[in-house]
């Protein structure tokens, strides 16, 4: 089974009552349960109470603990509103009793209405003309250890430079190709869900950009604390998507970063911002 085949079954929640939904973690020897697992996992739960016809618009979520990857989680959905229009659901996810993450969804009507955006940067080098994952980070090869190695569901391309080269970047941020690792079905809520677990996986790293640091330098502590999309145009999540990041501000241990993620042609599909916990451990 390929990585992206695994993360679309991880997706697929088992329905164990009325509103009540069960998701589980890879098998990996990970600390905790990646955030935007547990993202995308509320989000399919918020989706399958929504009657069809209505997609996902934006969410807001706040991590709450770290995630235990052994166990399972469970979603509880609150059918909030059902309007004429407009949606809302919140979930909460919870492990051993105590919520660990917590996410309010709005989902809408296409409608017909005015039409603009925040144009997508110029020359850009196409995807194809980057290297990939692995060939990008080989240097760090022996630095990252196993994670070099694991399968990866998204193939992401840095444009300007690796994760671990930092200096320069500040003036703008990072840029950075991404798409899933092969073909997904049609179904727009899981293009949705698939973004939403690539949206948190370099997002919070750029608040430290301005620094020259990474996320593995020495004495660096960071978690993601909430988390934020609006869903603007269509897309799909197995065609490349640039993700154009930039720093907004770093300050008392917290970082916030914010995104903007175009289609290949230029259309602005999705906004995101993040903060983060961005502690150094004092000497």
């Amino acid at each position: 089974m390929t990585a992206l085949n695994e993360l679309v079954n991880l997706l697929d929640l088992e329905a164990i009552e009325v509103n009540l939904f069960r998701g589980v973690s890879p098998d990996e020897n990970r600390q905790r349960v990646f955030g935007g697992q547990v993202a995308g996992q509320a989000l399919v739960a918020a989706t399958r109470t929504v009657e069809p016809g209505r997609s996902v618009h934006s969410l807001h979520a706040y991590f709450l603990r770290p995630g235990d990857p052994t166990k399972p989680i469970l979603y509880e959905v609150d059918r909030i509103r059902d309007g004429k229009s407009f949606t809302t659901r919140r979930v909460v996810a919870i492990q051993n009793g105590r919520a660990i993450f917590n996410l309010q969804a709005s989902f809408h009507i296409p409608e017909a209405g005015l039409d603009y955006q925040t144009p997508p940067p110029l020359g850009v080098p196409a995807p194809e003309t980057l290297p990939d994952f692995k060939e990008r980070m080989a240097p760090y090869k022996d630095r990252l250890g196993e994670h070099y190695d694991r399968p990866r569901p998204i193939d992401v391309r840095f444009v300007d430079t690796d994760p671990m080269a930092r200096n320069g970047l500040a003036a703008y941020g990072q840029r950075v190709w991404l798409r899933a690792d092969g073909r997904l079905p049609d179904d727009p809520v899981l293009h949705a869900c698939i973004v939403t677990y690539a949206s948190d996986m370099t997002l919070l790293d750029t608040a430290i950009l301005p620094f020259g640091m990474s996320w593995d330098t020495p004495g660096m502590q960071m978690a993601s604390l909430d988390h934020a999309m609006w869903f603007h145009r269509p897309f799909r999540a197995d065609e490349w998507l640039l993700y154009v990041q930039s720093p907004i501000s770093t300050h008392g241990s917290r970082g916030l970063a914010g995104g903007n993620i175009y289609t290949a042609d230029g259309q602005l599909a999705v906004t995101v911002s993040q903060e983060g916990l961005v502690r150094m451990a004092q000497p």
